[in-house]
């Protein structure tokens, strides 16, 4: 009764409660951030996860340019449903190197963080080009123009490298070799620029999908793009990762 009658006291002076509120929730932002300063990364390393391959990244900052991600996010959470329709929940290593991250925060499309392989190569130009065309009910806008616009990749080097100062952690020859990979990834049947690469662009970034993604005989923004999303989802053996029914956020 005594501890009940100190509490009165509190909720009747308006300058104890904010002071004593003041201090709880210092005590708990301590309790919960001092532990950081000591930490070297508060993300877990998983295998596989990779930076991003020239042709990758320039395919991810067209999604960002097109607003993809006001529509689609890339983070499926550790509920039933979700991870029945989507695929295995998301892991926050997956994320670290994306400069922002493309979580969302809302879906008006499926989610696309296992995106990758589900749907061919074609598949994926007829529903860019005209989405209606396999979805009939979408309300996706067209984005065939993506086909007329060619890339050469000529700042990729310069993305990587500007990446690599927030921590994504590109090689030296994979700042060097940029605009190499770039072209060799997405066409590497075509020997007419030096350098070209195609095995060293798997060896640089392990997992990389290389052939023609458009079928153009030119690099369009829609091979970068195709191929940002035939990776997503395919860098992580998420066999290690079984789920169980009562398991599902382990």
């Amino acid at each position: 009764m005594a501890i009940l009658d100190k509490h009165a006291v509190l909720e009747k002076n308006a300058t104890l409660l904010l002071v004593f509120s003041l201090l709880v929730v210092t005590v708990g932002g301590i309790v919960e951030i001092a532990p950081l300063f000591y930490l070297e990364n508060t993300i877990e390393d998983v295998e596989g996860v990779r930076p991003y391959s020239p042709l990758e990244m320039e395919g991810r900052n067209i999604y960002i340019r097109e607003g993809c991600y006001v529509c689609h996010s890339q983070m499926i959470r550790p509920m039933r449903d979700e991870v029945e329709r989507y695929g295995h929940y998301s892991l926050a290593a997956e994320s670290q190197y994306d400069h922002p991250f493309q979580w969302g925060s809302k879906r008006t499309g499926p989610d696309l963080a296992r995106v990758g392989g589900r749907y061919s190569d074609e598949w994926h130009v007829d529903h860019l080009v005209n989405p209606q065309s396999v979805v009939p009910e979408s309300v996706m806008p067209k984005y065939g123009y993506l086909l007329d616009r060619p890339l050469d990749g000529r700042y990729i080097g310069d993305v990587l490298r500007t990446n690599r100062t927030v921590g994504v952690p590109y090689t030296d020859e994979q700042i060097e070799l940029a605009v190499a990979d770039f072209k060799s990834q997405a066409d590497p049947d075509a020997m007419v620029f030096e350098d070209s690469d195609p095995d060293g662009v798997v060896e640089r970034y392990p997992g990389a999908q290389v052939r023609n993604f458009d079928g153009q005989p030119q690099v369009t923004e829609m091979d970068a793009l195709i191929a940002y999303m035939q990776m997503l989802g395919t860098l992580v053996d998420f066999s290690e990762f079984e789920q169980t029914p009562g398991d599902w956020i382990r």
